[in-house]
């Protein structure tokens, strides 16, 4: 999708950029080959022209900075498909206090094409740890993290580099779709089942269980992870279910068409 958009180019908003898509524009290769378009004069075309030259050289370096700086966060959901690949869904657990008042987080996990890993406070958590893994990925996928995950994280862990990731917070995107409810609500929406010892399990859950463990309780943190790997990898369907809603709602669909197949492979 992400070569298929012009918004980011100054001058162009979606009702120019779906004029483009309709004069047959569909790409940024496409728009390479026309010298003139639409109202554009030869200077702005020219400027147009290596400013997507320098996208695409972004793109296939997977410099995710350049698009993080050049595209607006509500267009981040864009890179999904081109990013998935380098992507990686997170969502934090805490103790269930704000850090003021004695809060901190108790598990990061984190979901992607590779796996789940898990951070756990007191075993192998810490600003480097986290820093180390995120540093492995260009795309960040989370559902309310823009709000709650990554400024309970930045603080902390203040040191902590994570801005530079072009982010798919699921949440906001819900809003533009029309959809409310929390990530236990879209499960159900979508169909997506969790495993019989999750199923009916929420955030105050998860509390009691990081507290279960504190006195004791290896069971209640292997409960709390899987727990936590169910919300990071339901974050992935749930991501692709919206970047595929997306791309309807701005209508790309109508001249392109979409032969893909719209089921993620579940990842072992």
């Amino acid at each position: 999708m992400i070569k298929n958009s012009f918004i980011f180019l100054d001058g162009i908003g979606e009702k120019r950029e779906r004029k483009l898509w309709k004069e047959g524009i569909l790409t940024w290769e496409d728009f390479f080959q026309y010298q003139k378009i639409l109202d554009i004069d030869y200077e702005r075309k020219k400027l147009y022209d290596e400013f997507l030259y320098k996208a695409l050289e972004a793109l296939q370096n997977r410099d995710c900075c350049f698009f993080t700086k050049n595209l607006r966060k509500r267009e981040h959901w864009r890179l999904f498909e081109d990013l998935l690949n380098n992507a990686v869904c997170l969502d934090i657990e805490t103790n269930g206090y704000t850090v003021e008042k004695g809060g901190y987080v108790t598990v990061v996990g984190l979901y992607s094409p590779t796996g789940y890993q898990a951070l756990v406070k007191g075993e192998n958590l810490t600003g480097e740890s986290l820093q180390q893994a995120l540093d492995e990925y260009k795309y960040l996928i989370t559902f309310y993290g823009s709000i709650f995950d990554i400024p309970f994280l930045k603080t902390e862990f203040p040191n902590l580099k994570i801005d530079h990731l072009p982010h798919f917070d699921l949440f906001f995107a819900a809003k533009r779709l029309g959809i409310q409810g929390g990530l236990k609500k879209l499960e159900t929406l979508f169909l997506i089942e969790r495993e019989d010892e999750l199923k009916g399990l929420n955030g105050y859950d998860a509390i009691k269980l990081w507290q279960s463990y504190l006195k004791g309780s290896i069971d209640s943190l292997e409960l709390l992870i899987s727990y936590n790997r169910a919300d990071t990898e339901n974050l992935f369907y749930i991501g692709k279910i919206f970047y595929d809603m997306l791309r309807s709602q701005i209508g790309i669909e109508e001249f392109i068409g979409n032969g893909r197949n719209r089921t993620p492979q579940k990842i072992s």
